[in-house]
C-alpha cells in the first residue's frame, strides 16, 4: 500500500508542476520554471512539515493532538512580538532579535503543549476537546493581544505599529546553491532547512533509539510498557511537549520567515492540514514529509501563477482566480482523507488516557 502512497503523491506534484510549465514555458525556460516551483514547495511547506512531525510526537505517544494549529498560532504571534519589542524598546540588533524570537516561539509552543498534556494526560479531558481549547485559547488571545498592543492608544508601542526587523537571512549553501538554474532550490531560510533536519532526526529518533522504541510501546501498549518499567505518563508529557515545540518552530516560520509581520488567524488552516499530512504519511517523518510537499506544491501553484497571469490563456481563465487556485490544498485534504489511496493505521492507544 506504501507503493500507491508514494505514487499518487508522485502524480498530484507532476500535475501540479506541470500546470505551472506549460502555461509559462512561452516565456520563461521550463528548467527556471521547475526551479522556481520545487524551492517555492520546499519553502511553504515548511509549516505543514514541522505540523506533521508535532502530531507525530504526539500520536506516537498515545496523545492526539489537534491543537498543533493554536500552537503555531500562538508562537507566531510572541515570537514576532518578542523579535520586535527587542529591537524597537532594548535596540537589539535585527538578527539577534530574530533569533531570541525563534527561541520564544518554541518556548511558547512548548507551554501550549504543556497545557495539552496537563489536560489530556493527566486530568483525562477528551483529547479532542483538550485541542479544541487549544485552538480557541490561541486564537482568543493572539487576536486580543494584538488589538490591544498595537493598535489602542497607551498600548506598548504608543498605538502604532513598530518597525519590524525583517526576516530570517538565507543559507547559502556552498557549491549547490552556486548551481545554474536549479541552485536557488538550495537557497533556503534556516527554519526551512532545520524542518528538513528534523524530519531526518525524527525518524532515527523513532526507529533507531531506545527513546523511540520506548514512545512507539507506548502509543501502541501502554500497558504493557508500564509492566516492563516504562513511566507512561512521562513519556507523553516529554513528548507532547517536544511536539509542542515542533509546532511553535513552525509558527516561527509564518512571522520570522515568511513575513514580517502577524495577522490574526494567519496561520489558515495549516495546522490541520499538517494533522492530514501526517494521516496520510501513516504517522512516520518521511511520509508526512512527502504530504506535505504535495500540499506545498498546492500553494506553489498560486504564488507561481502569479507571474504568469498575464499569459494563461482564455480557455484556462479560471486560473487567473487567486481565490480557485487557492483552494487546491484544502481540496487535496479532503481528497486524501477519505481515504482514496488506501487505509492507514494509527498507533494502537491513540487517543486513549491511560490509568495506572
Amino acid at each position: 500500500m506504501e507503493w500507491k502512497r508514494f505514487g499518487f503523491i508522485a502524480l498530484i506534484i507532476l500535475v501540479l508542476f506541470g500546470i505551472v510549465v506549460l502555461i509559462g514555458q512561452e516565456e520563461v525556460d521550463p528548467g527556471v520554471i521547475i526551479a522556481s516551483m520545487l524551492a517555492t514547495t520546499i519553502a511553504v511547506a515548511t509549516p505543514l512539515t514541522l505540523g506533521a512531525l508535532s502530531g507525530i510526537y504526539c500520536e506516537r505517544a498515545g496523545v492526539v493532538n489537534i491543537g498543533i494549529e493554536g500552537m503555531m498560532l500562538s508562537a507566531a504571534f510572541f515570537g514576532w512580538f518578542s523579535a520586535i519589542y527587542l529591537n524597537t524598546i532594548f535596540e537589539v540588533p535585527d538578527t539577534a532579535s530574530l533569533w531570541i524570537g525563534v527561541v520564544v516561539a518554541l518556548l511558547t509552543g512548548g507551554l501550549m503543549a504543556l497545557l495539552h498534556a496537563i489536560l489530556s494526560v493527566s486530568f483525562k479531558v477528551d483529547q479532542i476537546i483538550g485541542g479544541t481549547v487549544i485552538n480557541i485559547l490561541a486564537i482568543g488571545i493572539t487576536g486580543f493581544l494584538n488589538r490591544q498592543m498595537f493598535f489602542e492608544k497607551g498600548s506598548v508601542f504608543g498605538g502604532q505599529v513598530p518597525h519590524a526587523p525583517g526576516t530570517l537571512d538565507p543559507i547559502h549553501i556552498p557549491l549547490l546553491a552556486d548551481l545554474p538554474v536549479i541552485g536557488r532550490v538550495f537557497d533556503q531560510q534556516p527554519v526551512t532547512i532545520l524542518a528538513i533536519v528534523l524530519v531526518f532526526v525524527t525518524h532515527f529518533v523513532l526507529f533507531r533509539t531506545r527513546w523511540g522504541l520506548r514512545t512507539r510501546a507506548v502509543g501502541e501498549h501502554p500497558r504493557a510498557a508500564d509492566t516492563v518499567g516504562i513511566n507512561v505518563v512521562r513519556m507523553r508529557y516529554i513528548n507532547v511537549i517536544i511536539g509542542g515545540m515542533m509546532a511553535g518552530l513552525g509558527g516561527a516560520y509564518f512571522t520570522l520567515e515568511s513575513v514580517p509581520s502577524f495577522e490574526p488567524l494567519m496561520t489558515n488552516g495549516r495546522g490541520f492540514i499538517a494533522l492530514a499530512a501526517m494521516i496520510f504519511g501513516n504517522w512516520s517523518p518521511f511520509g508526512a514529509w512527502s504530504a506535505a510537499l504535495v500540499f506545498g506544491a498546492a500553494q506553489a501553484l498560486q504564488i507561481n501563477l502569479q507571474f504568469f497571469r498575464e499569459v494563461i490563456p482564455p480557455q484556462l481563465a479560471i486560473l487567473q482566480i487567486s481565490y480557485v487556485v487557492g483552494l487546491a490544498p484544502y481540496l487535496l485534504t479532503m481528497l486524501i482523507l477519505t481515504g482514496i489511496v488506501g487505509k492507514t493505521t494509527p498507533p494502537a492507544a491513540d487517543g486513549q488516557p491511560y490509568d495506572k
